[in-house]
């Protein structure tokens, strides 16, 4: 009988799940797909409901059950930091202690109280583990040093370590309230944006500004060292123990209190963001040569919510002192269902690691659910939808002639995507050559700030012609320039330009794509992980001789990624796309009846 283990992410944000058979990941997905509540953090019912389908079983078919962090240790880090800046953080403590009592010192009676028909025991892993784990044992390496980088789990905010085979130890790590995650929440925080969610945001807005905050910063707020540790000066932050996550000291430090959210960017946040992701990338540069040095590997593995900054990550490969990268697509908390599943199966029952040639271990990242063609034609029945169905030939032929007449596409197809990223499968499309792409895609059918940069999708087999990276970039995690040759020079008059000023200077033959510093944030698609997508992208190639598309998640601001036909049918309508694409369904917006009002359109996962 094959052993299989459940692993569990809850609690705090991006709660998922994620089911291993045998040390091989067989389903993966994030509790918000199904209830439509961006980043939730109930118990994953949906998320575990979904996994037990695409493996066929039944919760008592279940070995073991694995929770990604130790929740009494969690409660000890409240405990002693409360003591230790006791009287301050009592509003903090008292809005957090109840909730700790109440539920989640509890935390086995909860967990088995969601299993019905489950009863093994639950095993609780450490949180920067399970991060280490996620990126080392799906990873294509035997061996490999390992990072983990976030805000903070139990004690935890960073760890370097090592894995060999199927055994991973951790060697060191920082603890809070020194965190570099917690620094870049800061800044987003005082830049306006929500924090645990609008980290990307700054990483998208620093290209438009100028360090020239990063000597202020190093100076008055992180102690740095050459080995990639450091001390935040906490005499600036207010995360510790109070509401916000900077205090009147950060305010006087960088001119004023902190941007109002919605309201209008200035140049000040536009160079806090540069400043901060330089500050990100020079700390993520020492630790990733100091653990060479202790480790002597050649092939280094990230995870935690920080590995999400693919810029540092591009800095890493290419300035770094490791020959290769691979990166947990959910790097971030969600992936903690990944990491505490794999460690169970390799560390605690020894189940040994195997590899594959051909690849790593998350499948693409494609481990969610699936739609059969006839619940497709089920749900168009019901909603009154016009559609076309067309064998797969035809339907690739008809999506990439609408792609290069600069028609936006919705797509759906195949399993959903596990992580923050749209990768082919549940995914917004467009022609990267126009230069109205990029404000089309984001004010009218994003509906989120234009500043915000997309990302191509290329041919694996083209990617070096376009981009300087010579790597697998499957995951999207990595950015890299665009080559010279399609670059556009600037004019002198648009070298004056500064900050948002440059956003409508197209700066390459595929401006949808490629930031103000001539850089772009690549998914590599591969023929063996995708073959419907790799599929449109060779006919657009055929067809424009360009083998680039812009892929953006498929979903409007505020709201996680579509799951099922009828997500994506309801943002379609809501929103200014042209096509739909539902497996081999096509769909014209424009033979589109109104949406019906005996229609139930919330997700099928709210109704029970």
């Amino acid at each position: 009988m094959p052993t299989r283990i459940l692993g569990l992410s809850a609690y705090y944000h991006d709660s998922a799940a994620c089911l291993v058979e045998d040390g091989r990941i067989v389903a993966a997905a994030q509790e918000e797909r199904f209830t439509r509540k961006k980043h939730d953090s109930a118990f994953p019912r949906h998320a575990v409901a979904c996994c037990l389908r695409e493996a066929g079983i039944a919760m008592r078919d279940v070995n073991l059950v694995g929770f990604y962090e130790k929740p009494l240790i969690k409660f000890e880090r409240l405990i002693e930091t409360y003591v230790s800046y006791a009287p301050n953080g009592l509003t903090s403590y008292l809005q957090a202690l109840p909730l700790w009592l109440g539920e989640k010192l509890w935390m086995s009676d909860e967990i088995a109280g969601e299993l019905e028909g489950y009863e093994g025991p639950i095993l609780f892993g450490e949180h920067h583990e399970s991060h280490a784990a996620s990126a080392f044992y799906p990873s294509p390496f035997e061996n490999a040093a390992v990072v983990t980088i976030d805000g903070v789990g139990e004690w935890a905010t960073s760890s370097i370590g090592v894995g060999r085979g199927h055994d991973l130890e951790l060697i060191r790590e920082m603890r809070f309230p020194h965190s570099l995650g917690l620094l870049y929440s800061a800044f987003t925080y005082f830049a306006g944006f929500r924090v645990n969610s609008g980290e990307y945001k700054v990483m998208g807005l620093a290209p438009y500004g100028e360090p020239r905050y990063a000597d202020l910063i190093f100076d008055k707020l992180v102690e740095l060292k050459d080995d990639g540790s450091f001390k935040l000066n906490m005499d600036y932050f207010n995360y510790v123990h109070g509401l916000t996550m900077t205090n009147g000291a950060f305010d006087r430090l960088f001119g004023g209190p902190p941007r109002k959210p919605e309201s209008h960017l200035t140049q000040r946040e536009m160079d806090l963001a540069a400043s901060v992701q330089v500050v990100t990338e020079e700390i993520m540069l020492r630790m990733a040569r100091h653990v060479q040095r202790e480790t002597g590997m050649e092939n280094l593995c990230l995870a935690g919510g920080v590995a999400l900054n693919c810029v540092g990550n591009g800095r890493l490969l290419r300035e770094g002192p490791f020959k290769r990268l691979w990166i947990q697509p959910a790097a971030g908390d969600a992936g903690g269902a990944v990491g505490v599943a794999l460690t169970i199966a390799h560390k605690v029952l020894g189940i040994e690691r195997r590899h594959s040639s051909e690849g790593d271990g998350m499948k693409g990242s494609y481990l969610g659910p699936s739609f059969s063609d006839d619940e497709i034609a089920r749900f168009l029945a019901e909603s009154g939808a016009v559609a076309e169905k067309l064998a797969m030939p035809e339907l690739i032929e008809r999506t990439a002639r609408l792609l290069a007449d600069e028609k936006v596409i919705g797509w759906l197809q195949g399993r959903m995507e596990f992580g923050p990223r749209s990768l082919g499968n549940r995914s917004i499309l467009g022609d990267p050559r126009s230069a109205k792409m990029q404000s089309v895609m984001n004010l009218k059918i994003k509906f989120r700030e234009s500043f915000r940069p997309f990302a191509p999708s290329a041919l694996r087999e083209h990617l070096a012609e376009w981009f300087e990276l010579d790597v697998d970039s499957p995951y999207m995690l990595l950015v890299a320039p665009v080559r010279e040759q399609h670059r556009i020079r600037m004019t002198e008059e648009q070298e004056r330009l500064f900050g948002i000023e440059k956003l409508n200077v197209p700066r390459s033959t595929i401006p949808a794509v490629t930031h103000v510093d001539y850089s772009a944030r690549i998914q590599t698609v591969h023929a063996e992980t995708n073959p419907a997508y790799h599929a449109l992208l060779t006919r657009f190639h055929a067809l424009t001789g360009c083998p680039v598309l812009v892929n953006t998640s498929f979903n409007v601001r505020g709201e996680p990624i579509v799951c099922t036909p009828r997500d994506a049918y309801l943002c379609f309508m809501r929103t200014e796309m042209d096509h739909l694409v539902l497996g081999p369904y096509l769909l014209d917006k424009a033979k589109q009846p109104p949406l019906r009002d005996d229609v139930d359109w919330r997700s099928e996962y709210q109704l029970d």
